[in-house]
């Protein structure tokens, strides 16, 4: 009886970590690809939100796949698949459909720059990406294209907000907003990354309180809140390049130091 209730499994324990960080990655991909038809439909409030819940997906199957030990290579190449469409495709599709078809074949154009530049980020990030923990984990090589694809909504997401303290001139903002965001896809400025993050257990209960802090405003504020995020992620851009170069000193100091040493022995 025992040798039959050992049998009678469905998917190996092994398996089953595998399996649960990828369907994680594609419920983004169906929900990235939705955000295209609601913007076909001219719902773009709720493509916004769907590419937002992509990204925060996104965001999540990784750590699950780390924290659970289900990492695979399937699991890499699919992710970065759903990269492409949620967060390079969509947001295209999405912008053409609001305001670049007005430009013609220039906006079409634009379009296909942006998506070719995140294929381009990431293939680069898969063929430099490396197994060994480095302090250099905790940054990224130009931005990722999960905020790439939520930085390029920010006109969108402005026109939705209650923070319009400006008159823009979408026909010049939109495009610009493309062409600046694919240049910081494919360039080599160091980003943060929160992958490896740690924090001390005495901030555990106020990086919690910050967490549902953030995340009420989200639901209450739900464009206002995402076009500061979208603003302050831009301003942390010079201070994580100035971080890395500083932290990359300090390293190669360290290491000019100890070359001195072997030639003195």
């Amino acid at each position: 009886m025992e040798q039959q209730k050992k049998n009678f499994k469905i998917v190996s324990t092994k398996n089953t970590r595998v399996i649960l960080p990828n369907i994680f990655t594609l419920v983004g991909v169906c929900i990235g690809l939705s955000s295209i038809k609601f913007a076909f439909d001219g719902r773009f409030e709720i493509s916004v939100i769907a590419i937002i819940v992509a990204g925060i997906i996104d965001g999540l199957d990784g750590r699950i796949a780390r924290l659970i030990k289900g990492t695979s290579k399937v699991g890499k190449e699919l992710d970065s698949l759903t990269d492409v469409i949620s967060f390079g495709v969509a947001p295209a599709f999405i912008m053409y459909f609001w305001k670049l078809n007005e430009l013609g074949r220039i906006g079409w154009l634009i379009c296909l720059i942006y998506v070719v530049c995140v294929a381009l980020r990431l293939a680069r990030y898969n063929i430099t990406s490396s197994g060994e923990a480095s302090w250099k984990d905790n940054f990224f090589e130009g931005v990722p294209s999960p905020a790439g694809g939520v930085l390029v909504l920010m006109p969108l997401v402005f026109s939705f907000s209650e923070l319009q303290f400006i008159k823009l001139n979408y026909d010049l903002v939109v495009p610009g907003i493309f062409i600046i965001i694919s240049i910081l896809l494919i360039s080599k400025i160091p980003t943060y990354s929160l992958k490896r993050i740690a924090v001390p257990r005495s901030m555990t209960i106020f990086l919690l309180l910050t967490v549902v802090l953030y995340f009420g405003l989200l639901l209450i504020y739900s464009f206002n809140t995402v076009l500061i995020s979208c603003l302050a992620y831009l301003l942390f851009i010079p201070v994580s390049t100035i971080h890395y170069y500083k932290i990359n000193k300090k390293f190669m100091t360290q290491f000019d130091d100890n070359d001195d040493h072997e030639d003195i022995l």
